[in-house]
């Protein structure tokens, strides 16, 4: 079975990578590279893609600093930094990129079809404080029905199905699931500072490191200023 798998190159999404290889499916690899800040993590999603040996791994070409509206589009907006988790589950935050998995899933739908791919897995999560309102279950619901209504294969009957393995799963028990599939976490990128090392203080890093922490457990990732790494 042929799958489309959205990669960015994070925790999540190596993890839904390696659940799609779990699951028998010949996996082709998309990635966006969409001028974000944080555009070190398409290092990670090449090396991470080799690693679980893809079939195909694609990068796609954009820019989405010409509407900016996101921290990670828009030199002008701060990435939040330090935040606790509370602070980070009231609203939806300055990260989110106005409509980016709506553009993502599309881009995977249009490969998909191209190549007659039963599954598009994707690594939306809807706990853990994230508050993105496209990495929702009623969102994913949604977005199955364009699947099927907007495609040649989809109103013949065979639409693409899409997998969210993730969403109703806890950062731990992605790490814990991630573990059992041996994903190499060494690989990953999570930061959205735009350094060259993961900063330790924004939404995603803290998210992360207080997953590996409550499991007991050291972050392979190195951290600037020592943070999460090892003594």
């Amino acid at each position: 079975m042929k799958a489309v798998i959205l990669l960015s190159g994070g925790l999540d999404s190596s993890t839904v990578l390696y659940q799609a290889k779990a699951d028998g499916c010949e996996c082709y690899a998309i990635s966006f590279d969409y001028q974000q800040r944080h555009r070190r993590e398409l290092n990670s999603a090449m090396l991470v893609a080799q690693t679980a040996g893809v079939e195909e791994h694609q990068v796609v070409n954009f820019d989405l600093r010409k509407w900016g509206g996101s921290a990670l589009t828009d030199e002008k907006i701060d990435v939040p930094q330090a935040r606790s988790l509370e602070e980070m589950s009231q609203n939806i935050p300055a990260t989110y990129v106005p409509a980016r998995n709506t553009i993502f899933l599309s881009f995977a739908l249009g490969y998909a079809e191209a190549i007659a791919a039963e599954r598009v897995y994707i690594g939306v999560n809807a706990l853990d404080y994230s508050g993105y309102p496209d990495c929702r279950p009623d969102y994913i619901q949604a977005m199955q029905e364009v699947f099927r209504l907007g495609t040649k294969q989809g109103r013949e009957g065979n639409a693409t199905a899409i997998a969210a393995p993730l969403i109703h799963l806890k950062k731990t028990e992605i790490i814990q699931l991630g573990n059992k599939l041996g994903v190499p976490w060494h690989l990953t990128w999570s930061c959205y500072s735009g350094a060259d090392i993961a900063c330790g203080v924004c939404d995603s890093c803290r998210l992360r490191l207080a997953a590996f922490e409550e499991l007991g457990l050291q972050d392979p990732l190195a951290y600037a200023a020592g943070v999460g790494s090892k003594e």
